[in-house]
């Protein structure tokens, strides 16, 4: 019998932002950000950014708010309320944008006095930021926009924390041009926020693939999942716009693929909520979702991934 030498040989090329000596990957260090006395990055618990899609009222916001934190002290998960003053790519014109800048930043404000915790919120245009960022820890760039450089500028020129959300036409690789711009003005407070890529209409598809690379631009990175099982196209407050029933199962795929923190969207009456009332997780569910996929992340943490 003749045997066959079937031995494969693998030529491993350099990955996005790292060096090779001698084929061995050398990581890239992650630029750690801090939000108060939150820590994001290697070697850092997991932080959640989690609130509803758009404020309502204040009532409502203090409500996710007070319970978000009380869930997040009892299983020592760092927290960030999150919710946007201004939704400006809704599907309709008629559809619920928020309260405007103004209103919607008093708000943010009476949550940060009476509840305790860092606000994050996005900006749609230049002449917010200086409002903004008074109020706001840190100032989002919704998915849309992250690659308009003057308004990237101006964020990064405020001096806060910035998240940018990764445009689902935008190969992950690429959010390193993104991260340039901001650093350009001095500020490597810099996290990048997945939220799943287009390959066809409407639907989105979770490339896990991702969270490493846009890691090894320096920046550490939190998993969108209520946004990843939109069904654009349908109206939000359709019950088939979206998909939440798979939000744990990407949760706990992001955590285990090495992300440093979650971005949820909830509400205490998702069916009555006034934007991405199909997606959003019912407040009363987060608690399990969220022992679960910190038990996850303190497993990877052990083993030096995250």
């Amino acid at each position: 019998m003749i045997k066959r030498d079937f031995t494969i040989h693998v030529t491993r090329l350099p990955a996005v932002g790292r060096d090779t000596d001698h084929g061995i990957y050398k990581e890239r260090s992650m630029n750690e950000v801090r939000v108060g006395e939150i820590r994001i990055g290697k070697g850092n618990p997991l932080v959640l950014i989690a609130g509803p899609c758009v404020i309502e009222s204040e009532a409502n916001a203090l409500e996710v708010a007070k319970e978000m934190k009380k869930i997040c002290s009892n299983l020592k998960i760092s927290y960030i309320f999150k919710a946007s003053y201004e939704k400006d790519n809704r599907g309709s014109e008629k559809s619920y944008k928020g309260p405007g800048l103004e209103e919607g930043l008093k708000i943010l404000s009476k949550v940060k006095e009476k509840v305790g915790v860092p606000v994050l919120s996005d900006i749609h245009r230049m002449e917010d930021v200086d409002l903004a960022k008074e109020v706001l820890d840190i100032l989002q760039i919704p998915a849309f926009l992250c690659q308009q450089t003057s308004l990237l500028l101006k964020v990064g020129g405020a001096g806060k924390v910035v998240n940018i959300k990764k445009g689902q036409f935008v190969a992950p690789e690429s959010m390193a041009g993104a991260v340039k711009k901001i650093y350009s003005t001095g500020n490597r407070q810099v996290l990048l926020t997945e939220r799943g890529t287009c390959f066809g209409y409407n639907k989105l598809i979770s490339d896990f693939c991702s969270i490493p690379i846009m890691q090894e631009i320096g920046c550490p990175v939190i998993f969108d999942a209520t946004h990843v099982i939109r069904n654009y196209g349908i109206p939000s407050e359709d019950p088939r716009g979206g998909s939440p029933q798979y939000v744990p199962h990407l949760s706990r795929a992001a955590v285990a693929a090495g992300c440093n923190g979650l971005f949820l969207e909830t509400h205490p009456r998702p069916s009555q909520a006034l934007c991405d009332a199909s997606s959003m997780i019912p407040l009363n569910e987060m608690e399990n979702l969220l022992r679960q996929t910190k038990a996850i992340h303190d497993m990877v943490r052990t083993w030096g991934i995250v």
